[in-house]
């Protein structure tokens, strides 16, 4: 966490490039560095040597859209990267940082929540704090109880890998969920805690935002190991909470007529729910 974002992103980026992506052949001179090398990333993007290294060592940080695009292209960026290039180039205007104030959930957004009896939801905060859930919600996943950071539960939790059949792919998503939700903001207080942490407690953290892989949480498929229930595998959505800047609903769903769907259902007729349909407190928060 530095000053230098951009070339620190741009670096990264060019040491994760293979030559043979970019039609060099493996053996292009002697190469002491992974990925490749400055003046290739120079060369094939059409911009000087030094210039690039300006780039990378921060003596410039506002290069000009066609320069974005050409690296983009050298370095083989999706959208979700070229946009991060784009919110990193972009002047910072220097502004006085507000006490930071708690996330909070609006009433109306918990009682949509509790009102959907039949699909788990939550709600995440800008740092993938999980800051409200419905009661399916809370007994799909253990990681899903109110108060509890979704990326540390990930890497510190020592159930994590069994609740996770792909850990893998999980760990790496929720990384990258992290960077593209702090986005160039990685001056808050919280977030510095948080990445300090688990790159001092988990190695495979420390690997992971060393990538800097960058990908909004929006729609995927997850696996769930459930003791009730077995294996669930779910698609999920996540929808921006207007009014509520970095907030995300995630609401997960089972294809019709799979096994899920049916050991959803199932989980859902264990909640004991009041006449009036709404869970009891202490169902909302059960993990």
């Amino acid at each position: 966490m530095t000053d230098n974002r951009l070339g620190e992103y741009l670096r990264a980026r060019r040491e994760l490039a293979q030559p043979a992506d970019v039609g060099l052949p493996d053996g292009f001179g002697r190469r002491r560095v992974p990925g490749l090398r400055r003046e290739e990333v120079a060369m094939l993007a059409g911009v000087s040597a030094d210039y690039y290294v300006r780039l990378e060592q921060g003596r410039d940080k506002h290069p000009s859209e066609q320069v974005i695009e050409a690296l983009a292209g050298v370095l083989g960026l999706d959208d979700d990267g070229v946009a991060h290039v784009r919110e990193l180039a972009r002047p910072a205007r220097r502004r006085r940082r507000a006490p930071s104030r708690p996330e909070r959930v609006s009433d109306g957004i918990q009682l949509l929540l509790d009102g959907w009896t039949s699909t788990p939801a939550l709600v995440l905060g800008r740092r993938l704090d999980v800051l409200a859930v419905n009661a399916l919600g809370a007994s799909v996943a253990s990681c899903s109880a109110p108060g509890v950071n979704q990326v540390r539960a990930v890497f510190l939790d020592p159930d994590a890998r069994e609740l996770y059949p792909d850990w893998d792919a999980v760990a790496a998503e929720a990384v990258a969920s992290l960077r593209a939700a702090a986005g160039a903001d990685l001056d808050d207080p919280a977030l510095t805690d948080l990445v300090g942490e688990l790159s001092l407690k988990s190695d495979e953290f420390r690997r992971l935002w060393a990538r800097h892989d960058v990908r909004p949480k929006t729609s995927g498929t997850k696996r769930f190991r459930h003791p009730l229930v077995g294996e669930l595998t779910l698609r999920y959505e996540s929808l921006a909470v207007n009014g509520a800047p970095g907030q995300l609903i995630v609401a997960y769903h089972a294809e019709p007529g799979s096994p899920s769907e049916q050991a959803i259902a199932l989980l859902s007729s264990t909640i004991t729910r009041p006449a009036g349909g709404k869970p009891a407190a202490d169902e909302r928060s059960r993990v």
